[in-house]
This record gives structure tokens, sequence and C-alpha cells, in this order.
């Protein structure tokens, strides 16, 4: 039987959010394969420090400054890229996450919120808070696909991937502009898989459902390592019990960029315990 994934040998991947913590084992594992990687991220010295790592382990990886928000940015990191390690035959779109201005105080609007002083409801939602969420994940996946995506014209094998969440199938409380955003890059998935077919550039999307990151883990864990209200919640609604870990998502990840999967485009799988599936009772 032929594998599920097959060699990335050759192949130069861009990891965009690189320097966090689930794509920085998402790129270690695009590297193991034989893949060229490059880890993009906003903060230089956190993708030098992943791609420092990734290259004590024996693989090809670069550090790369890029604003995934500003296009000029983005197209001096594809110069250094294309420079440094070849035209980008797979990019990861990684960069996003929350606001704390797009977040709510309380799950739900109850009598007497509206008057209780600092309490944070839907109708106190900066709306600039909001943009910024939509921006960083919406946008931030646009403007890498427009300027990587072109070195994957005329060539086979080539591959988008986005990340998308479990919040994109079934909003959960409080997030309403990261469930939003997130919902948008599942949608752009299906569109760009399509607009992109007759090139034969395949575009997937990883939902991953909770991971502990340096963004949420204050969220869900207490200083001393036992679950807050709201970790005991996700736990119990998770069929699987347990938190993701990064290197759950590889071998989606492997696959979805593989040969084995050269019939799959447009596609957004959930990696979330069960999280997705479980109505809660």
């Amino acid at each position: 039987m032929d594998k599920i994934t097959q060699s990335l040998e050759g192949k130069v991947a861009v990891v965009t959010g690189g320097g966090g913590v689930l794509c920085g084992v998402l790129a270690l594992a695009l590297a193991n394969e034989g893949a060229k990687v490059a880890i993009l991220d906003l903060n230089l010295e956190k993708a030098e420090e992943v791609a420092i790592s990734l290259r004590d382990k024996g693989v090809t990886a670069i550090g790369v400054k890029a604003n995934v928000l500003q296009k000029e940015s983005l197209v001096a990191a594809h110069k250094e890229v294309n420079e440094k390690l070849g035209p980008c035959d797979i990019l990861v779109n990684g960069a996003g996450g929350n606001h704390p201005m797009g977040t709510t105080a309380k799950p739900f609007l109850e009598e007497g919120d509206l008057d209780t002083e600092g309490l944070k409801t839907f109708f106190d939602l900066d709306p600039e808070g909001i943009k910024f969420v939509f921006d960083l994940n919406f946008i931030g996946s646009l403007l890498p696909t427009q300027v990587f995506a072109k070195d994957m014209v005329g060539k086979t094998g080539c591959s988008v991937i986005n990340i998308s969440s479990m919040n994109a199938f079934t909003p959960l409380t409080k997030i309403p502009a990261y469930s939003g955003a997130k919902a948008a890059i599942s949608n752009f998935t299906q569109w760009l898989a399509v607009h992109f077919s007759k090139m034969g550039i395949r575009v997937n999307a990883l939902a991953p459902g909770f991971f502990l990151t340096e963004q949420n883990r204050t969220l869900l864990t207490n200083e001393d390592g036992s679950l807050t209200a709201r970790g005991n919640q996700v736990i119990d609604h998770t069929p699987l019990g347990r938190f993701g870990k990064p290197e759950d998502l590889n071998s989606t990840l492997l696959w979805l960029v593989g040969d084995g999967s050269s019939f799959v485009t447009g596609i957004v799988v959930p990696v979330d315990g069960g999280f997705s599936a479980f109505s809660g009772v």
C-alpha cells in the first residue's frame, strides 16, 4: 500500500506566524519531510529562534520578518525567501488570533448587565478591536496568498493551507469577532480552491480545536496547571478528554500537502478531539 504522505524533498514551504507554538511545530513537520522552510513572523527574534531550533535538528530553515497586514512587508519577505530558498511550493497561513476588544465579558446578556459599570457586553464591543481580529485572520491570509501563491502558478504539487477553527462550525460564546473571522477563513478556503483549481493549486484548511498556546493558556489553565472554569467546560465538551498537542496537527497537514490527497481541495478538516461533533448531551 502506498504511504499517505510522500517526501517533500526540494519543496519550499512558507509558514506565517511561524514563531508561535502551533506553527513552529507544523514547520518542523514539513522540514522533517524534506522541505526547506521559511518561518515568517512579525517578531523576527521569535522567527529566528524557531529557525535555529529547526536547523539544530539538521533541517533547512530561515527566519524572516513579515507583517501579514502589509503587502510591502510581504513582498520584501518573498524576495528574501526566493533568494535564500527558492520559489514557494507550500504556503501555511498560520498568522491569526483574537483581541480583548472583540470579546464580551459574559457568555449571555442577562437582566441588569447594562447597568453594571465596567461590564463589557455586546453593546460595548469596540469596532476597531473587531476590525483588528478580522484583518489579522482574513486579510492576514489573503495578502500572503497573493504574494506567495504566484510562485505556484505553472508548477505541480503546490498547496495553500489556511488555519480555520472549530469556531467556524459553531461559534463559541464571548468571542464573536474571532468566530466570525474563522468562518470567513473557511469560506475563503472554498472560494480559493475553486479559483485556483485550473492551475492545479490545491487549497485546504485545518480547523484546530482547543490547543494550549501562549494566547489562551491563562484563559484555560491556572498558574498551578489546574483547569479554569472555562478550561473544564472545554474538556467536558471534548470527547477525547484532553487539549490537543501541537503534534496532533502534523499528520493532517502532511496528508493535505502530499500527493496522497491529490484529489482533495476546498475542505476544512476539524482536528478537535470530537468537540465539533458533540452536542453536549
